[in-house]
């Protein structure tokens, strides 16, 4: 399989985008500490019929570290930028971890764009349905990577910027936390080496630690901005939700009440990096469901709930 990689201004903002494949649009968004590298093992299954587009999403890896942009309903404006710049009108969007509010909202806004839509191992702002996963509080790491710096806390002089907590603490150690997240994720596994070390480069330096901890210190704004769309109108769009470990069917039940057409999926002896951790169980679902309209299979994806693979 070949990738190209290029350079795309969408909504202002330069990305990164991996390229690969003709056909139907994919687009993957990817999550922390992730790049468009995410993808490597389920590349070359997608790539065989469909136009695969894996961006670095803003502040990630080689695209463009931004002041700020990182709420759900930016990173969607983002999404829908991008297709246009690549001329498509229409693309099944798959997103997992901090990559699943964007597409989720984008799939809100603009169902005649989105033809698919596959949300992975992410909760959806504060939807009813994850409250047993939430029972002893939301991962320790989401309050960590939010907490503001001294500056913004009030304890540095006026006028003095400052990072985040977790810039400051972890700046010079970033191999070691990126470590913690790719074993933790993959059940101990861990990941192919060469991708390993892609993520700890796109994530070392204050600077690129400053832009992926945005994402967490936005997910109020985000939060709000998901409250807004489901209040305004339900998700239309054929979509599946697939869980594995940690998260299981919490986003399934979240999604349930507000999807039309809503299939779930929770792949046993899985952790959370699901497309590096069992890309082929992954690439079993992903084929039959985002096949196009009337292509056998695609129907019946969606006429089955909760089922274990």
């Amino acid at each position: 399989m070949s990738v190209a990689l290029r350079q795309v201004k969408a909504n202002g903002v330069e990305l990164n985008v991996a390229l690969a494949g003709e056909g139907p649009a994919v687009l993957l968004l990817h999550g922390f500490p992730h790049t468009w590298q995410l993808w490597t093992h389920v590349l070359d299954g997608l790539a065989g019929r469909y136009r695969v587009i894996a961006p670095d999403l803003r502040g990630c890896g080689a695209s463009a570290r931004t002041a700020g942009g990182y709420d759900a309903g930016t990173l969607a404006a983002d999404a829908e930028a991008l297709l246009d710049a690549l001329g498509e009108t229409s693309a099944a969007v798959v997103g997992i971890d901090a990559g699943t509010p964007p597409a989720f909202l984008l799939a809100m806004r603009r169902p005649d764009l989105v033809r698919r839509l596959v949300v992975m191992e992410s909760l959806v702002g504060r939807l009813p349905g994850a409250e047993e996963f939430l029972a002893h509080g939301a991962p320790w790491w989401f309050g960590f990577h939010a907490a503001p710096g001294l500056a913004e806390s009030g304890h540095s002089e006026p006028g003095h910027s400052e990072p985040g907590l977790a810039e400051s603490v972890l700046t010079g150690h970033e191999d070691r936390y990126i470590d913690w997240f790719l074993d933790a994720g993959t059940l101990g596994q861990g990941v192919d080496p060469v991708v390993r070390d892609a993520f700890v480069h796109a994530y070392t330096g204050t600077e690129a630690l400053r832009c992926a901890f945005s994402y967490y210190r936005a997910l109020p704004e985000s939060s709000r901005q998901i409250q807004e769309a489901v209040r305004a109108a339900r998700l239309t769009v054929p979509t599946m939700a697939i869980g594995a470990h940690p998260v299981g069917g919490a986003l399934e039940q979240q999604l349930r009440p507000v999807t039309d057409h809503l299939s779930g999926r929770v792949i046993e002896n899985c952790g959370h990096i699901i497309p590096l951790h069992r890309p082929d169980r992954l690439l079993a679902l992903l084929e039959p469901f985002l096949a196009p309209a009337g292509s056998t299979g695609s129907r019946g994806q969606l006429q089955h709930h909760g089922r274990r693979q």
